[in-house]
Protein backbone atom coordinates (compact mmCIF):
# COMPACT_ATOMS: atom_id res chain seq x y z
CA UNK A 1 0.00 0.00 0.00
CA UNK A 2 1.45 3.29 -0.85
CA UNK A 3 1.46 6.07 -3.68
CA UNK A 4 -1.28 8.63 -3.78
CA UNK A 5 -1.28 12.38 -4.05
CA UNK A 6 2.15 13.18 -4.77
CA UNK A 7 3.60 10.19 -2.54
CA UNK A 8 6.42 8.08 -4.26
CA UNK A 9 5.54 4.56 -4.88
CA UNK A 10 7.14 1.14 -6.40
CA UNK A 11 5.28 -2.37 -6.47
CA UNK A 12 5.90 -5.57 -7.86
CA UNK A 13 3.90 -5.15 -10.88
CA UNK A 14 5.22 -2.19 -12.52
CA UNK A 15 2.81 -0.17 -14.97
CA UNK A 16 4.05 -1.74 -18.40
CA UNK A 17 1.37 -1.10 -21.18
CA UNK A 18 1.35 -5.19 -21.48
CA UNK A 19 0.36 -5.00 -17.74
CA UNK A 20 -2.03 -2.14 -17.89
CA UNK A 21 -4.37 -3.68 -20.84
CA UNK A 22 -4.72 -6.73 -18.38
CA UNK A 23 -6.28 -4.17 -15.85
CA UNK A 24 -8.15 -2.86 -18.16
CA UNK A 25 -9.43 -5.80 -19.86
CA UNK A 26 -10.15 -6.75 -16.26
CA UNK A 27 -12.26 -3.43 -15.69
CA UNK A 28 -14.19 -4.30 -18.49
CA UNK A 29 -14.89 -8.05 -18.20
CA UNK A 30 -16.32 -7.20 -15.00
CA UNK A 31 -18.03 -4.52 -16.01
CA UNK A 32 -16.59 -1.06 -14.35
CA UNK A 33 -17.97 2.05 -16.31
CA UNK A 34 -14.29 3.42 -16.59
CA UNK A 35 -10.81 3.65 -14.90
CA UNK A 36 -9.69 6.24 -13.14
CA UNK A 37 -5.60 7.44 -14.35
CA UNK A 38 -3.90 10.05 -11.63
CA UNK A 39 -1.39 12.72 -12.50
CA UNK A 40 1.68 14.15 -10.76
CA UNK A 41 5.19 13.38 -10.47
CA UNK A 42 5.37 9.97 -9.00
CA UNK A 43 2.72 8.30 -11.81
CA UNK A 44 3.00 8.04 -15.39
CA UNK A 45 1.13 10.35 -17.73
CA UNK A 46 -2.50 9.68 -17.62
CA UNK A 47 -3.26 11.01 -21.07
CA UNK A 48 -0.95 9.30 -22.89
CA UNK A 49 -1.18 5.84 -20.95
CA UNK A 50 -4.89 5.87 -21.49
CA UNK A 51 -4.50 6.64 -25.24
CA UNK A 52 -2.32 3.92 -25.32
CA UNK A 53 -5.55 1.41 -24.03
CA UNK A 54 -7.86 3.02 -26.19
CA UNK A 55 -7.04 -0.53 -28.88
CA UNK A 56 -7.16 -2.73 -25.79
CA UNK A 57 -10.90 -1.74 -24.72
CA UNK A 58 -13.83 -1.80 -26.36
CA UNK A 59 -16.20 0.01 -24.03
CA UNK A 60 -14.14 0.98 -20.99
CA UNK A 61 -14.16 4.69 -20.76
CA UNK A 62 -11.05 6.65 -19.23
CA UNK A 63 -11.21 9.12 -16.14
CA UNK A 64 -8.12 11.05 -17.21
CA UNK A 65 -6.92 13.49 -14.75
CA UNK A 66 -5.40 16.69 -15.64
CA UNK A 67 -4.30 19.80 -14.07
CA UNK A 68 -5.05 23.38 -15.44
CA UNK A 69 -2.35 25.50 -15.46
CA UNK A 70 0.08 22.97 -16.52
CA UNK A 71 -1.50 23.15 -20.25
CA UNK A 72 -3.25 25.77 -22.04
CA UNK A 73 -6.95 25.50 -21.70
CA UNK A 74 -7.34 25.72 -25.50
CA UNK A 75 -4.92 22.92 -26.19
CA UNK A 76 -7.19 20.67 -23.19
CA UNK A 77 -10.00 21.32 -25.06
CA UNK A 78 -8.64 20.48 -28.51
CA UNK A 79 -7.12 16.87 -27.00
CA UNK A 80 -10.03 16.34 -25.68
CA UNK A 81 -12.30 16.43 -28.59
CA UNK A 82 -9.17 14.00 -30.42
CA UNK A 83 -9.66 11.63 -27.43
CA UNK A 84 -13.27 11.88 -27.76
CA UNK A 85 -12.81 11.38 -31.56
CA UNK A 86 -10.68 8.77 -31.90
CA UNK A 87 -12.19 6.59 -28.45
CA UNK A 88 -15.69 7.24 -30.09
CA UNK A 89 -16.67 9.01 -26.87
CA UNK A 90 -14.94 7.39 -24.11
CA UNK A 91 -12.93 10.01 -22.00
CA UNK A 92 -14.16 11.50 -18.55
CA UNK A 93 -12.04 14.24 -17.31
CA UNK A 94 -10.85 15.08 -13.35
CA UNK A 95 -9.81 18.04 -13.02
CA UNK A 96 -7.03 18.17 -10.20
CA UNK A 97 -5.89 21.42 -9.15
CA UNK A 98 -2.59 20.41 -7.70
CA UNK A 99 -2.66 19.77 -4.15
CA UNK A 100 0.64 20.59 -2.66
CA UNK A 101 2.62 23.74 -4.14
CA UNK A 102 5.97 22.28 -3.79
CA UNK A 103 5.01 19.39 -6.30
CA UNK A 104 3.58 22.28 -8.60
CA UNK A 105 6.71 24.10 -8.87
CA UNK A 106 8.76 21.48 -10.22
CA UNK A 107 6.29 21.57 -12.58
CA UNK A 108 7.20 25.40 -13.13
CA UNK A 109 3.87 26.54 -11.58
CA UNK A 110 4.47 29.15 -8.74
CA UNK A 111 0.64 30.10 -7.65
CA UNK A 112 -0.63 29.11 -4.52
CA UNK A 113 -3.34 27.13 -3.41
CA UNK A 114 -6.27 29.90 -3.72
CA UNK A 115 -4.77 31.09 -6.62
CA UNK A 116 -4.65 27.48 -8.20
CA UNK A 117 -8.53 27.19 -7.49
CA UNK A 118 -8.96 30.69 -8.93
CA UNK A 119 -7.03 29.74 -12.31
CA UNK A 120 -9.03 26.36 -12.50
CA UNK A 121 -12.38 28.60 -12.67
CA UNK A 122 -10.85 30.76 -15.77
CA UNK A 123 -9.80 27.44 -17.17
CA UNK A 124 -12.56 25.19 -17.46
CA UNK A 125 -14.76 28.46 -18.38
CA UNK A 126 -12.50 28.74 -21.50
CA UNK A 127 -12.46 24.84 -21.89
CA UNK A 128 -16.12 25.00 -21.44
CA UNK A 129 -17.16 27.55 -23.86
CA UNK A 130 -14.74 25.87 -26.64
CA UNK A 131 -16.90 23.29 -26.35
CA UNK A 132 -19.91 24.99 -26.59
CA UNK A 133 -19.75 27.06 -29.57
CA UNK A 134 -18.36 27.01 -32.67
CA UNK A 135 -17.32 30.69 -32.16
CA UNK A 136 -14.03 32.40 -31.57
CA UNK A 137 -13.66 32.41 -27.99
CA UNK A 138 -11.63 34.92 -26.28
CA UNK A 139 -11.21 35.29 -22.53
CA UNK A 140 -9.22 38.29 -20.46
CA UNK A 141 -8.79 37.02 -16.61
CA UNK A 142 -6.71 37.12 -13.97
CA UNK A 143 -4.50 33.86 -14.55
CA UNK A 144 -5.42 33.18 -18.08
CA UNK A 145 -6.26 35.07 -21.67
CA UNK A 146 -6.52 33.69 -24.89
CA UNK A 147 -7.75 35.65 -28.44
CA UNK A 148 -10.19 33.76 -30.69
CA UNK A 149 -9.26 30.11 -29.90
CA UNK A 150 -11.35 27.85 -32.01
CA UNK A 151 -10.90 24.14 -32.40
CA UNK A 152 -11.68 22.18 -35.46
CA UNK A 153 -13.24 19.62 -33.74
CA UNK A 154 -15.78 19.89 -30.88
CA UNK A 155 -16.09 17.32 -28.59
CA UNK A 156 -18.98 14.50 -29.21
CA UNK A 157 -20.24 13.91 -26.43
CA UNK A 158 -18.50 16.89 -24.24
CA UNK A 159 -16.80 14.83 -21.41
CA UNK A 160 -18.16 14.82 -18.46
CA UNK A 161 -16.33 17.06 -15.53
CA UNK A 162 -15.47 15.06 -11.86
CA UNK A 163 -13.90 17.38 -9.48
CA UNK A 164 -12.74 17.27 -5.64
CA UNK A 165 -12.08 19.01 -2.64
CA UNK A 166 -12.28 19.68 0.46
CA UNK A 167 -11.62 23.93 0.72
CA UNK A 168 -14.32 26.50 0.32
CA UNK A 169 -12.40 27.41 -2.63
CA UNK A 170 -13.07 23.76 -4.14
CA UNK A 171 -16.04 24.09 -3.19
CA UNK A 172 -16.93 27.16 -5.31
CA UNK A 173 -14.90 25.81 -8.26
CA UNK A 174 -17.04 21.95 -7.94
CA UNK A 175 -20.18 23.49 -7.94
CA UNK A 176 -19.46 26.15 -10.71
CA UNK A 177 -18.14 24.01 -13.33
CA UNK A 178 -18.32 20.11 -12.21
CA UNK A 179 -20.68 17.49 -13.78
CA UNK A 180 -19.83 15.20 -10.53
CA UNK A 181 -18.49 16.34 -7.58
CA UNK A 182 -15.98 13.51 -5.77
CA UNK A 183 -15.12 13.08 -2.14
CA UNK A 184 -12.66 10.25 -0.73
CA UNK A 185 -14.16 7.93 1.53
CA UNK A 186 -14.74 9.15 5.33
CA UNK A 187 -17.80 7.67 7.29
CA UNK A 188 -20.91 7.97 5.98
CA UNK A 189 -22.27 10.82 8.27
CA UNK A 190 -19.35 13.12 7.09
CA UNK A 191 -19.58 12.35 3.48
CA UNK A 192 -23.34 13.61 3.92
CA UNK A 193 -22.29 16.61 6.00
CA UNK A 194 -19.76 17.37 2.90
CA UNK A 195 -22.32 16.46 -0.30
CA UNK A 196 -24.72 18.45 1.84
CA UNK A 197 -22.16 21.45 1.58
CA UNK A 198 -21.67 20.77 -2.39
CA UNK A 199 -25.45 20.77 -2.72
CA UNK A 200 -26.21 24.46 -1.68
CA UNK A 201 -23.13 25.57 -3.00
CA UNK A 202 -24.41 24.28 -6.38
CA UNK A 203 -28.31 25.26 -5.56
CA UNK A 204 -27.41 28.60 -5.15
CA UNK A 205 -25.50 28.68 -9.28
CA UNK A 206 -29.15 26.30 -10.34
CA UNK A 207 -26.85 23.70 -11.05
CA UNK A 208 -27.04 19.77 -10.10
CA UNK A 209 -24.46 17.90 -9.51
CA UNK A 210 -24.04 14.04 -9.35
CA UNK A 211 -21.48 12.63 -6.39
CA UNK A 212 -19.45 10.15 -6.30
CA UNK A 213 -16.55 8.32 -3.70
CA UNK A 214 -13.41 7.01 -3.71
CA UNK A 215 -12.64 3.87 -1.75
CA UNK A 216 -10.72 0.83 -1.55
CA UNK A 217 -11.78 -2.62 -1.68
CA UNK A 218 -11.18 -5.81 0.75
CA UNK A 219 -14.12 -8.05 -0.35
CA UNK A 220 -13.99 -12.12 0.12
CA UNK A 221 -16.01 -14.79 0.82
CA UNK A 222 -16.23 -14.14 4.77
CA UNK A 223 -15.97 -11.24 6.76
CA UNK A 224 -13.06 -13.48 8.32
CA UNK A 225 -10.98 -13.76 5.57
CA UNK A 226 -11.25 -9.94 4.33
CA UNK A 227 -10.01 -8.92 7.84
CA UNK A 228 -6.87 -11.46 7.73
CA UNK A 229 -6.35 -9.73 4.03
CA UNK A 230 -6.33 -6.53 6.12
CA UNK A 231 -4.00 -8.10 8.67
CA UNK A 232 -1.65 -9.34 6.04
CA UNK A 233 -1.20 -6.02 4.19
CA UNK A 234 -1.49 -3.51 8.27
CA UNK A 235 1.68 -6.49 8.82
CA UNK A 236 3.83 -6.05 5.88
CA UNK A 237 4.61 -2.44 6.92
CA UNK A 238 7.39 -0.91 8.20
CA UNK A 239 6.82 1.46 11.34
CA UNK A 240 9.79 4.14 10.10
CA UNK A 241 7.72 3.66 6.34
CA UNK A 242 4.63 4.61 8.26
CA UNK A 243 5.93 7.56 10.61
CA UNK A 244 8.01 8.67 7.03
CA UNK A 245 4.79 8.64 5.12
CA UNK A 246 3.19 11.07 8.23
CA UNK A 247 5.19 12.95 8.69
CA UNK A 248 5.64 13.93 5.37
CA UNK A 249 1.74 14.06 5.05
CA UNK A 250 1.26 16.16 7.69
CA UNK A 251 2.75 18.49 5.52
CA UNK A 252 0.05 18.87 2.90
CA UNK A 253 -1.51 21.86 2.22
CA UNK A 254 -4.91 19.63 1.03
CA UNK A 255 -7.80 20.46 3.20
CA UNK A 256 -8.65 16.71 2.29
CA UNK A 257 -5.39 15.05 2.97
CA UNK A 258 -5.89 16.32 6.69
CA UNK A 259 -9.79 15.19 7.06
CA UNK A 260 -8.13 11.57 5.94
CA UNK A 261 -5.34 12.10 8.33
CA UNK A 262 -7.69 12.81 11.33
CA UNK A 263 -9.50 9.36 10.71
CA UNK A 264 -6.60 7.28 12.03
CA UNK A 265 -4.57 10.13 14.31
CA UNK A 266 -2.21 10.73 11.66
CA UNK A 267 -1.14 7.09 12.58
CA UNK A 268 -1.39 6.79 16.43
CA UNK A 269 -3.33 4.06 16.72
CA UNK A 270 -0.79 1.95 15.29
CA UNK A 271 1.90 0.16 16.39
CA UNK A 272 4.14 -3.20 15.10
CA UNK A 273 1.58 -5.92 15.57
CA UNK A 274 -1.80 -3.73 15.49
CA UNK A 275 -5.22 -5.76 14.76
CA UNK A 276 -6.64 -3.98 11.04
CA UNK A 277 -9.76 -4.09 13.61
CA UNK A 278 -8.25 -1.29 15.86
CA UNK A 279 -8.17 1.07 12.74
CA UNK A 280 -12.22 0.16 11.82
CA UNK A 281 -13.61 3.64 11.80
CA UNK A 282 -16.98 2.83 10.70
CA UNK A 283 -18.19 -0.82 10.46
CA UNK A 284 -16.47 -1.99 7.38
CA UNK A 285 -14.31 1.22 6.49
CA UNK A 286 -10.97 0.77 7.33
CA UNK A 287 -8.35 4.01 7.54
CA UNK A 288 -4.94 1.56 7.20
CA UNK A 289 -4.85 2.30 3.73
CA UNK A 290 -4.17 6.01 5.00
CA UNK A 291 -1.16 5.09 6.81
CA UNK A 292 1.39 4.92 3.96
CA UNK A 293 -0.94 5.98 1.01
CA UNK A 294 -1.63 9.55 0.21
CA UNK A 295 -4.87 10.83 -0.65
CA UNK A 296 -7.81 8.39 -0.45
CA UNK A 297 -6.79 6.21 2.32
CA UNK A 298 -10.00 3.88 3.38
CA UNK A 299 -11.14 1.00 2.34
CA UNK A 300 -14.57 -1.14 2.43
CA UNK A 301 -13.77 -4.31 4.01
CA UNK A 302 -15.93 -7.41 4.56
CA UNK A 303 -18.36 -10.14 3.48
CA UNK A 304 -19.02 -9.73 -0.42
CA UNK A 305 -22.48 -8.64 1.19
CA UNK A 306 -21.27 -6.77 3.56
CA UNK A 307 -18.93 -4.72 1.01
CA UNK A 308 -22.61 -4.46 -0.89
CA UNK A 309 -24.40 -3.18 2.51
CA UNK A 310 -21.60 0.13 3.06
CA UNK A 311 -22.28 0.53 -0.98
CA UNK A 312 -25.77 0.48 -0.36
CA UNK A 313 -25.05 3.11 2.65
CA UNK A 314 -23.48 5.82 0.48
CA UNK A 315 -25.94 5.55 -2.25
CA UNK A 316 -28.41 6.40 -0.30
CA UNK A 317 -26.72 9.76 0.87
CA UNK A 318 -26.60 10.13 -3.49
CA UNK A 319 -23.64 9.01 -4.38
CA UNK A 320 -24.10 7.89 -7.51
CA UNK A 321 -20.10 7.37 -8.70
CA UNK A 322 -17.95 4.67 -6.66
CA UNK A 323 -14.36 4.94 -8.05
CA UNK A 324 -12.68 1.66 -6.38
CA UNK A 325 -9.58 -0.11 -6.05
CA UNK A 326 -7.47 -3.02 -4.68
CA UNK A 327 -4.19 -4.78 -4.13
CA UNK A 328 -3.32 -5.58 -6.33
CA UNK A 329 -6.11 -3.99 -9.19
CA UNK A 330 -6.49 -7.27 -11.22
CA UNK A 331 -7.46 -10.16 -8.79
CA UNK A 332 -9.34 -7.50 -6.84
CA UNK A 333 -11.49 -6.41 -9.80
CA UNK A 334 -12.13 -10.45 -10.12
CA UNK A 335 -13.14 -10.30 -6.58
CA UNK A 336 -15.46 -7.46 -6.77
CA UNK A 337 -17.11 -8.11 -9.81
CA UNK A 338 -17.78 -11.42 -9.29
CA UNK A 339 -18.34 -11.43 -5.56
CA UNK A 340 -20.10 -7.56 -5.21
CA UNK A 341 -21.74 -6.70 -8.38
CA UNK A 342 -24.26 -9.36 -8.24
CA UNK A 343 -25.38 -8.75 -5.03
CA UNK A 344 -25.56 -4.88 -6.12
CA UNK A 345 -27.31 -5.52 -9.45
CA UNK A 346 -30.05 -7.99 -7.33
CA UNK A 347 -30.73 -4.94 -5.09
CA UNK A 348 -31.03 -2.19 -8.28
CA UNK A 349 -27.88 -0.94 -7.60
CA UNK A 350 -25.89 -1.84 -10.30
CA UNK A 351 -27.35 -0.80 -13.41
CA UNK A 352 -24.44 -1.57 -15.28
CA UNK A 353 -24.08 -5.21 -14.25
CA UNK A 354 -23.48 -7.48 -17.26
CA UNK A 355 -26.14 -10.10 -16.34
CA UNK A 356 -29.11 -7.34 -15.76
CA UNK A 357 -29.10 -5.94 -19.47
CA UNK A 358 -30.77 -7.88 -22.49
CA UNK A 359 -28.38 -8.40 -25.49
CA UNK A 360 -29.56 -5.62 -27.35
CA UNK A 361 -29.43 -3.29 -24.67
CA UNK A 362 -27.21 -0.76 -24.16
CA UNK A 363 -24.39 -1.16 -21.65
CA UNK A 364 -24.76 1.75 -19.03
CA UNK A 365 -22.67 2.74 -16.29
CA UNK A 366 -22.02 1.03 -12.87
CA UNK A 367 -23.97 2.25 -10.31
CA UNK A 368 -25.55 5.62 -12.66
CA UNK A 369 -29.31 5.53 -12.98
CA UNK A 370 -30.42 5.65 -16.53
CA UNK A 371 -31.67 9.69 -16.59
CA UNK A 372 -29.78 12.51 -15.66
CA UNK A 373 -26.49 11.23 -16.88
CA UNK A 374 -24.57 14.21 -18.10
CA UNK A 375 -21.83 12.13 -20.59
Amino acid sequence: MAGGHGSLMSGDRPATLANLKLIAGAAEANGFESVLTPTGLWCEDAWLTTALLIDATERLKFLVALRPGLLSPTLAAQMAATFQWQSSGRLLLNVVTGGESSEQRAYGDYLDKDARYERADEFLTVVRELWRDDRPVSFAGKHIRVDDAVLGRRPRPAPPIYFGGSSPAAGEVAAAHADAYLTWGEPPDRVAQKLSWIRELADRRGRRLEYGIRLHVISRDTEQQAWAEADRLLAALDPRTVRSAQESLARSESEGQRRMRELHGGGSAYHAGVSARALEIHPGLWSGVGLVRGGAGTALVGSHEQVADSIAEYAALGITHFVLSGYPHLEEAYRFGEGVRPLLAARGLDAGHPGTAAADEPVRGAFLPSAGRTS
